[in-house]
């Protein structure tokens, strides 16, 4: 589970061939717009580099069948693009491709490939894809009942978070008999206290069957300064050794399971 900036709009887009670059929070932005320069805080982007990245997610989308894709789906048809061009650089969207992970990004359109969507749709009224987010949903839910148990590690919140804690309510509401998520890690900088999603505790995803609030933590934290403490203790601790990899993309190859009624 990801955000379209950081599925296309850095990953895709230096993919692309295209970089980032250290800006300075306190630049003149009337200058950088005269210069087609966008900037992210502390961070530069060229527009005019920014607006290939959309036409290139318009172009994969006017070479697809026309109907309803997943973000999952149309994020692998952005790996085969770079697969065909003979992209061979640091792309988690290409790695994540080759060994079968699924992405998803349920607000997909919210980043450059909202701008490569519309060209697409605007320019195809009669004949067009679209992004369904409820399919998203339903593919979630798949990857859950395909789990003996599920755990979450999350950077930040939003909309990726609600949907990978909403994925054991909606099992249940098909009929399904599953478990709450049994561990969930929050690393977060956002307080409970304004109402809004990414600041939600743990706990009290626990009232609503999400999560086990046995084994949850909330991570007051900015993610570059505790997420490397957390993914490196992870990884020499060597569990990750014996385990095999799931492949769940292979998942949307194969029929549905059936519904339990209960």
């Amino acid at each position: 589970m990801s955000t379209g900036a950081n599925i296309v709009d850095q990953d895709f887009f230096e993919a692309l061939g295209y970089r980032h670059y250290v800006g300075d929070p306190f630049a003149d932005d009337e200058v950088l717009r005269q210069q087609r320069i966008d900037r992210i805080y502390d961070t530069y982007i060229d527009e005019d580099q920014l607006r290939v990245c959309d036409m290139t997610i318009a172009e994969i989308a006017e070479n697809l069948e026309k109907r309803p894709y997943s973000s999952r789906e149309f994020i692998e048809q952005m790996a085969v693009y770079l697969e065909r061009r003979g992209n061979y650089g640091q792309s988690v969207v290409q790695a994540a491709y080759q060994h079968q992970v699924p992405i998803f990004v349920p607000a997909f359109s919210d980043c450059s490939a909202g701008f490569g969507l519309v060209h697409h749709q605007w320019n195809s009224p009669e004949s067009h894809l679209s992004i369904d987010s409820v399919r998203d949903f339903r593919e979630l839910t798949q990857c859950k009942l395909a789990s003996n148990y599920t755990g979450l590690v999350m950077i930040g919140g939003g909309v990726p978070k609600n949907f990978a804690q909403d994925t054991v309510v909606a099992a249940e509401m098909l009929g399904f008999e599953t478990s709450m998520h049994k561990y969930t890690i929050q690393v977060t900088v956002a307080d409970e206290r304004d109402g809004a999603l990414s600041g939600s505790t743990l706990k009290e995803a626990h009232s609503w069957g999400k999560v086990d609030k046995a084994t949850e933590q909330m991570v007051f934290s900015e993610a570059t300064v505790a997420f490397p403490l957390i993914a490196g203790y992870a990884y020499h601790k060597g569990n990750w050794r014996d385990r095999q990899p799931h492949h769940l993309a292979e998942l949307f190859t194969k029929p549905q399971p059936k519904v339990v009624t209960v």
